[in-house]
């Protein structure tokens, strides 16, 4: 791509959405052309620490999931153990907006897919289709992890650009190898972790960049709403089989897009889906 600049790269991506089945493969190579732009102290900084808190929540919840589950299994309870296991991601699945960009050991070590023999996805393999009783390693290794991380969420430094980076590389996954048969197939929860996934993006946008963005070009900001209000409704059918991937990924590449036409409206660095962010 030498010679190849940003817009040029915008405009070909634009263009290819009317006639592409999906322009994921050039989001995800094209995009690191684009410069960084300097981070401005101010009202994104603020909203930062609003937000916060809701990551703090979602953690919160994982933890107390993992923690119950191995309650349940204490006591040979495999059903409560599995519905415990299934609150847990909830928390977890909201909260990648920045897991993997501020804390990628961790989120490795968690949520490690699809040839996971550790984390959430290898505890998932015993817990619905294997034997339970072999479970003590791995879940006390996840609970570890999860502990970690509740400490290290209160006062880790997170900037607005890594969590715009965070919610523009969740959009990728949710339209690109999530849609693709899922994450948690085992346990038949792949659904409920797109779903999730939006309602994280939903809450780190509406928190942390709508407000700025209303200022800057509310016509930008409504079409961001929009865009994410169709994610919703495209993993709302009642299984992963009724999901239209085509349209999901589509969907998809175009929030991408729209995140990064709006952060230098928002003066922040353009997502790159790539690097740590910090």
């Amino acid at each position: 791509m030498a010679g190849f600049t940003f817009h040029q790269f915008m405009r070909v991506a634009s263009a290819r959405l009317d006639g592409s089945r999906t322009i994921l493969p050039l989001i995800a190579c094209g995009i690191a052309l684009a410069a960084a732009l300097p981070a401005k102290a101010g009202p994104l900084d603020a909203a930062v620490e609003r937000y916060r808190p809701y990551l703090v929540a979602d953690i919160d919840r994982a933890l107390a999931g993992a923690r119950a589950m191995r309650g349940r299994l204490t006591a040979r309870d495999i059903v409560g153990a599995r519905k415990a296991w299934i609150d847990a991601r909830v928390g977890w699945e909201r909260s990648e907006v920045f897991t993997s960009v501020f804390v990628p050991r961790l989120d490795a070590a968690i949520d490690a897919w699809p040839d996971a023999v550790s984390g959430f996805h290898g505890v998932e393999a015993n817990l619905f289709a294997g034997d339970p009783s072999v479970m003590g390693t791995a879940t006390d290794a996840l609970i570890a992890n999860l502990s970690d991380l509740d400490a290290q969420v209160r006062s880790l430094r997170l900037t607005p650009e890594g969590l715009l980076n965070g919610v523009a590389r969740l959009a990728y996954e949710v339209g690109d190898s999530k849609v693709d048969g899922g994450e948690s197939r085992i346990s038949g929860t792949s659904l409920n972790d797109m779903r999730n996934n939006v309602d994280g993006i939903d809450t780190a946008y509406r928190t942390l960049f709508a407000p700025t963005l209303d200022a800057a070009d509310p016509k930008a900001a409504e079409q961001i709403r929009s865009e994410i209000g169709q994610l919703k409704q495209l993993v709302s059918p009642p299984d992963l089989r009724s999901v239209d991937a085509d349209a999901l990924r589509k969907a998809s590449e175009t929030l991408i897009l729209s995140l990064q036409a709006a952060a230098p409206k928002l003066g922040v660095a353009t997502p790159t889906l790539e690097g740590s962010g910090q």
